[in-house]
């Protein structure tokens, strides 16, 4: 059984991260800085600790461990959704460590007075390699302890329990192991009587520590005598939804009655909140138009000259409140390439987009007039992506609570954006609002740099553009 008050996430900025995850970090942080102490005191010997306490020697190793940590998650050494085996883990540990060994011969070129010594961070780097692969071998083997793992039951059926259960097998680094699931419970209506027996038979016999609730109605079918018993007897009893929101950072809108967001902690939309986003959004914008200002002529010949028609883009968006505003953009595609069409979206391998707009998609340099659209108000930095009025009318009639992602002012980049796909079809602009509605309910500074963040990294890997 887990330790008295373990959680299988832990909320950080306004975002759920697994308990195991974070334990990998910290892990990981405090081998990179003993690994370069050591190098420093194996390396310079009787001079070490004059040499990191009054050369700033502690202080370079803090910055060193901030590259590696920087890099460890650049090639997704903490998302178990790119780790295909542990053959891939390592191979990508290698990558990192040959990456950093540059990246410090560099350093030492530019800089000769950010290193500790001659070769000491080349000792640091052989006794980093050793410790980390040791130490990723020693973490594998240790998560997958029963005796470390929660046993859970799932109470319902449907398609929110089939997508828990889906999600909890599919995420072993939450630790959470399904030993009971009410679906075989009492045939196609089990009774609450049926429930409660298998329940409490599933609770008793497997040691269950954890109840998840995935019933839609619940009125004389959900045993509660028998759940508030086993919650006093020290299992933890959670809705579905709210654990779903942790694990996923997004929120299921299938089945999900109004009460849950009228009552739920989070959407706390305010005056103090919409100024410093405001602020934030025009200050990040301004910096960006200043750094990019030398390349904007650059782009706008490569377009001009890639293809017939103007160089920017025009398109009717909405806003805030519904308010429909014209956004503009580098034109990416053929010019008039929706007169016979209509409006419609983006596809993979899209012929209408040329092959200067190919690359300014892959490199998301299309989206830069946009930050004259965050100068005027029309939208934030950070947001649900604007639509098309067009699609948006269509859109709220088919997907509940849709209108609900304009409550706030659209964005250049999102939380969907950095955790989906582009949204090109009635699903995936149903899962692109799920985490909409997770970002407006967690909305804050902090979420909005952790965007920023993912952006850059999504950036750099040309990740989900079309």
């Amino acid at each position: 059984m887990n330790p008295e008050g373990y959680d299988a996430v832990i909320r950080l900025f306004n975002i759920y991260y697994p308990t195991r995850i974070l334990i990998l970090a910290v892990g990981e942080v405090l081998i990179v800085c003993t690994s370069f102490v050591l190098g420093a005191l194996l390396r310079l010997g009787e001079d070490s600790m004059s040499v990191l306490a009054y050369q700033h020697g502690f202080y370079k190793i803090l910055g060193v461990t901030a590259i590696v940590l920087l890099c460890l998650d650049y090639f997704d050494l903490y998302d178990s959704h790119r780790l295909p085996s542990s053959y891939e883990t390592y191979f990508r540990l290698l990558v990192v460590l040959s990456l950093l060994s540059f990246l410090l011969a560099g350093i030492g070129i530019l800089f000769p007075g950010f290193m500790l010594g001659n070769q000491t961070f080349v000792f640091g780097l052989l006794i980093l390699t050793l410790a980390l692969f040791g130490w990723r071998s020693i973490y594998a083997w240790v998560i997958r302890q029963p005796f470390l793992r929660e046993r859970v039951y799932v109470l319902g059926r449907g398609d929110r329990a089939n997508f828990l259960v889906g999600a909890l097998r599919d995420r072993p680094e939450l630790g959470m192991d399904v030993v009971g699931w009410s679906r075989s419970a009492g045939g196609d209506s089990p009774t609450r009587e049926a429930l409660a027996v298998d329940l409490l038979e599933k609770a008793k016999n497997r040691g269950v520590d954890r109840i998840i609730v995935t019933m839609g109605d619940r009125r004389g079918t959900m045993p509660v005598r028998e759940l508030l018993e086993l919650r006093l007897r020290g299992i933890k009893v959670e809705d579905a939804a709210g654990l779903i929101e942790k694990i996923t950072g997004k929120i299921e809108i299938g089945g999900l009655l109004p009460s849950w967001l009228i009552f739920s902690e989070g959407f706390r939309l305010n005056f103090w909140l919409f100024l410093i986003r405001r602020l934030s959004s025009i200050i990040v914008a301004v910096t960006l138009l200043v750094l990019l200002l030398p390349f904007i002529p650059l782009i706008a010949l490569a377009v001009k000259l890639s293809s017939p028609g103007p160089v920017f883009y025009r398109q009717n968006r909405v806003g805030r409140n519904g308010e429909i505003f014209t956004c503009c953009k580098f034109r990416t595609m053929l010019w008039n390439s929706e007169a016979e069409t209509g409006p419609a979206w983006a596809g993979s391998d899209d012929p209408r987009i040329t092959r200067v707009g190919r690359w300014l998609r892959d490199t998301r340099l299309d989206e830069v007039p946009q930050l004259w659209n965050v100068l005027r108000g029309d939208m934030g930095f950070v947001g649900p992506r604007p639509e098309r009025p067009e699609f948006v009318e269509w859109l709220s009639r088919e997907i509940p609570y849709y209108h609900l992602r304009h409550v706030i002012r659209p964005g250049i980049t999102g939380w969907a954006q950095v955790c989906y796909r582009y949204g090109a079809s009635l699903e995936e602009s149903m899962e692109k609002l799920k985490y909409d509605l997770y970002y407006i309910k967690h909305m804050c500074l902090s979420l909005d740099l952790v965007v920023i963040f993912r952006s850059v990294k999504i950036v750099l890997l040309r990740r989900g553009a079309r």
